[in-house]
């Protein structure tokens, strides 16, 4: 998502009073002046003023504390890393790798609980999973975004065919991209990538009753179930019939210029389709007729960690709730999509068509842990995975979806 910051929000004076804890003010004394923290950002430059901006917000409204931002642009995981190894690491970091990072990340549990119950429930449940390692949480969610399908509105219109709907199966997506590719020149109906990334993918198993693994980290059974083999192979299915393009890229470019009438995506895309002026709608993804229950996305989630070995964690916890809350929350809408369900209510970030279906499936894929979560060698498996899905899709050669999962489940035993 090109990152877009709205106007930033006020906080009141009451707000900033909640958020200077005592214990900061007892640190502050002890060492005769303010507690100083460190804050890493992945933020480039284009978002690092405004993001400045609402550190200094905070710093402004504490006389006892002292955030200082440090943004590391593309260079994060190596700088983080780094600072892991070296004992160095910022108080304050957001993270979304916690498998890599957790063990360099203080627990949060103790921090969540002593703010109450509805704390916690604030947050949708589907985010916290991905912002955990086991049995704790790492991080507090601060932006997501669900995959959803998106479709050219003008297209469906060129074509007679009724625009997808949210109780829309694959089978009637498939009707429509093979009506569609028959009856609009130089267009296909559905794009999909050709090679997949994995974390995303699995996201069709889940739909389908299954997953890369079971919550042990079995592969057997699951990988190569046949329920992920026919999920595998309906994509396959379409590329071969004619109405289904496997994209190199993220399918973005063939769906923009028109070549593409579906594709599935997260919000990231949205900005650009709507400086283009594209008259495009968004929906839930199909379900799976026979699956029996609604369709599961992938999330992309990031959260604010505190670091193991900060020497301030309370202080770097006043930060994480004050850059986690309802009003940095607000702050940051149109820059991600908000994390908190007041927040979603107040601003009545519903009520945008293009936002609601990424909500529809947050609440529809709670309960979901992706392998890269349970696995111990998720880089193996992902490499893995990375030859299978380009074996099966690249036109040029198209294997045995069956084959090609057992193989795959073979070679990681």
């Amino acid at each position: 998502m090109k990152k877009t910051i709205a106007v930033i929000a006020a906080l009141s004076v009451a707000a900033v009073t909640v958020l200077s804890g005592c214990g900061a003010k007892a640190d502050s004394q002890a060492n005769g002046g303010k507690v100083k923290i460190r804050f890493a950002s992945w933020d480039n430059a284009e978002d690092l003023d405004k993001q400045q901006a609402l550190v200094d917000q905070f710093n402004a409204s504490h006389d006892d504390i002292e955030v200082s931002l440090e943004a590391y642009g593309s260079e994060y995981d190596t700088k983080i890393s780094a600072g892991m190894g070296s004992g160095d690491t910022p108080d304050v970091l957001y993270m979304w790798d916690y498998p890599s990072y957790y063990e360099g990340l203080e627990p949060l549990d103790s921090y969540i609980e002593k703010e109450g119950a509805d704390y916690k429930d604030n947050f949708y449940d589907a985010l916290w999973p991905y912002n955990s390692k086991g049995d704790s949480v790492y991080g507090i969610p601060v932006g997501f975004t669900t995959h959803a399908l998106f479709y050219n509105k003008d297209i469906f219109t060129q074509a007679g065919v009724a625009e997808p709907t949210n109780d829309w199966t694959w089978d009637d997506l498939m009707a429509a991209a093979k009506t569609i590719t028959e009856k609009v020149d130089g267009v296909k109906g559905f794009s999909f990538q050709m090679k997949p990334d994995p974390y995303d993918y699995e996201m069709y198993l889940w739909s389908n009753g299954t997953a890369f693994v079971d919550k042990d980290g079995k592969l057997d059974g699951n990988l190569n179930s046949g329920k992920a083999v026919d999920a595998v192979a309906m994509f396959q299915n379409m590329e071969k019939d004619g109405y289904g393009v496997a994209t190199e890229k993220n399918g973005t470019d063939e769906f923009r210029s028109g070549q593409t009438a579906m594709y599935i995506y997260g919000a990231w895309s949205v900005s650009t389709f709507n400086e283009d002026g594209l008259n495009y709608g968004i929906v839930d993804i199909p379900a799976f007729a026979g699956a029996g229950h609604d369709s599961v996305s992938i999330l992309s989630s990031s959260g604010v960690s505190i670091s193991k070995d900060s020497k301030n964690k309370d202080v770097a916890w006043e930060f994480v709730k004050y850059w986690t809350g309802e009003e940095m929350n607000k702050a940051r809408i149109g820059y991600e999509l908000p994390a908190l369900k007041s927040v979603v209510e107040s601003e009545k970030i519903l009520d945008d068509p293009a936002n609601a279906p990424f909500y529809s499936m947050l609440e529809q894929s709670s309960g979901y842990t992706p392998a890269s979560f349970i696995v111990d060698n998720w880089s193996e498996l992902k490499d893995t995975l990375d030859l299978t899905f380009e074996r099966v899709y690249n036109p040029s050669t198209m294997e045995d979806p069956a084959a090609v999962l057992n193989e795959a489940v073979s070679e990681m035993q």
